[in-house]
């Protein structure tokens, strides 16, 4: 791990050697021979444009960029002129288990679209860190005793010898387990857990959200006494939602609420901090979904959330809460935004494989009987079923089996609540462009209303057409991977070391 001094960032320089780790000899054998065909020099411009992405996606072909008002081709752009013949465009995924480069640069804009909406900017109005802030907590319920990590490093299950369950397994635990314990989450007793309601609940769990939002609005209304259609003339609530996969395989829901007056983002808020916490607890308890039966061997559920509500005010009025602050909120909703379901394929844990199998078993029983085998294609990238199987709440419930049975959005916003995620892309492209064009005339970049250019609403003023085919994934060689990797986790100690010295700045004044 590369340290930093009070000097600056020991990461940089030629005696700053990237931590590569055990490296195979395969990838060790192409690294040497970048360094001896003299390639080298072009991984390393590919890794940059990259953002040293681990699985980049490689394209051939080209695109001119074109002046919408006069027609004009601004500029060309062919991969043959890249420095390794072909375009590398980052692959885009925000779990930190499949790319750690991506994933950190999902967590920034998951950052930034969390901070905008408890700070403003990027066109949200200041006023909004006058509005009461709560952070909330939704869990699931409990379908049966599982292995767990205590606090205060107390015992599992301390429970006495004797105690068993009908099936004359033991319900006792007395290991203290750590957070990486394969055992974490795993029941203790498969046959007196209730693995097929909790499929059906994670497979339910995005409409239940969906459920508890409603009651939150209705409470919000009956708490001012209006009626549900009349509440956006009083009051406007917004919020900003993650999922979280815990270690048995179900989800969390962590979010930030927020409420605003009448007007939207900006204007004052028609009940206090503590008035929202109430119907903020009872939407969480009146929340319900019935999910209906599998097939005809199964019966009907209601579906509800775990009884482990937690919320907290992280902002009554414009006064922060003592608990939590609001940069603490957006750095563990960013946080959780990246965390990926935990089912790795090649060395699942065999809770969570069960987990797995069995919402292939739910599809399978949902779609069994159908004359015309839509059963078979139901696991097909774009399955085409009958009328019938379409119409079933469960026939997809198998390709959704690597997630754990969980359909929904990992995060999600109300609409008013910040700046949406394609937003900031597209003022990224916007500040890529205009560095490009500083370079190229080489003038300093005006940075005076910088914010505003590069959040701007205005139609784009050029067009660019291309035409581009997909040549394959990731690095061509065995070692390029090992350097992006290595690259980008270079990149992550910076940032964290530059966060400290602000960090370190800020108390020193």
């Amino acid at each position: 791990m590369t340290t930093a001094t009070s000097g600056g960032f020991r990461g940089h320089g030629p005696d700053a050697p990237l931590d590569l780790g055990k490296l195979a000899p395969a990838q060790v054998e192409s690294i040497v021979g970048r360094l001896a065909d003299g390639s080298m020099p072009a991984l390393a411009d590919a890794l940059a444009k990259a953002s040293n992405c681990v699985h980049p996606v490689r394209l051939a072909g080209r695109s001119e960029t074109v002046d919408l008002r006069t027609g004009e081709i601004v500029s060309t752009f062919r991969s043959a002129d890249e420095p390794m013949g072909l375009l590398y465009k980052p692959c885009g995924n925000r779990r930190d288990a499949v790319c750690p480069s991506c994933s950190r640069l999902y967590a920034r804009d998951t950052f930034e679209l969390i901070s905008t909406g408890l700070h403003g900017g990027k066109g949200v109005p200041a006023a909004v860190n006058a509005n009461p802030l709560l952070f909330v907590t939704l869990t699931a319920p409990s379908f049966g005793p599982v292995h767990g990590v205590r606090e205060g490093k107390h015992p599992c299950y301390p429970r006495t010898r004797l105690a068993t369950c009908p099936h004359g397994r033991r319900l006792t635990c007395w290991a203290r387990h750590d957070a990486d314990d394969p055992r974490v989450g795993a029941p203790l007793c498969r046959e007196c857990y209730d693995i097929e309601s909790a499929t059906v609940w994670q497979w339910h769990a995005p409409e239940l959200w969906r459920r508890f939002t409603i009651a939150l609005r209705r409470q919000l209304a009956a708490e001012l006494g209006v009626r549900d259609r009349d509440l956006k003339q009083h009051a406007r609530l917004e919020y900003a939602k993650v999922a979280e996969f815990q270690a048995r395989g179900l989800v969390h829901f962590h979010a930030l609420v927020r409420i605003d007056g009448p007007d939207g983002p900006g204007s004052p808020a028609p009940i206090p901090a503590a008035r929202l916490e109430g119907a903020l607890r009872y939407a969480a308890a009146a929340a319900r979904c019935t999910a209906p039966p599998v097939d005809a061997a199964d019966v009907e559920r209601v579906l509800r959330f775990g009884a482990q509500t937690d919320v907290r005010i992280v902002r009554s009025g414009s006064v922060a809460g003592d608990e939590i602050t609001t940069e603490q909120v957006a750095a563990y909703l960013a946080k959780y935004s990246t965390k990926a379901a935990g089912a790795d394929p090649r060395h699942p844990l065999p809770h969570l494989a069960w987990l797995t199998w069995f919402c292939r078993t739910l599809s399978s029983r949902a779609l069994a009987g159908c004359p015309f085998a839509c059963e078979e294609r139901a696991g097909d990238r774009h399955p085409r079923l009958c009328g019938d199987c379409a119409q079933n709440p469960y026939a997809l419930l198998g390709r959704w089996a690597s997630m754990l049975g969980f359909r929904g959005h990992f995060s999600t916003k109300s609409r008013h609540y910040s700046v949406t995620l394609g937003a900031l892309r597209r003022a990224r492209r916007r500040f890529q462009s205009l560095a490009v064009e500083s370079r190229r005339r080489a003038t300093p970049l005006d940075t005076r209303e910088l914010e505003q250019q590069l959040m701007a609403d205005d139609e784009e003023t050029t067009l660019v057409v291309g035409s581009w085919a997909y040549d394959g994934s990731g690095w061509p060689r065995a070692g390029d991977q090992a350097l992006a990797d290595a690259a980008a986790s270079r990149a992550r100690e910076y940032a964290k070391w530059r966060a400290e010295q602000r960090h370190t700045r800020t108390s020193d004044n």
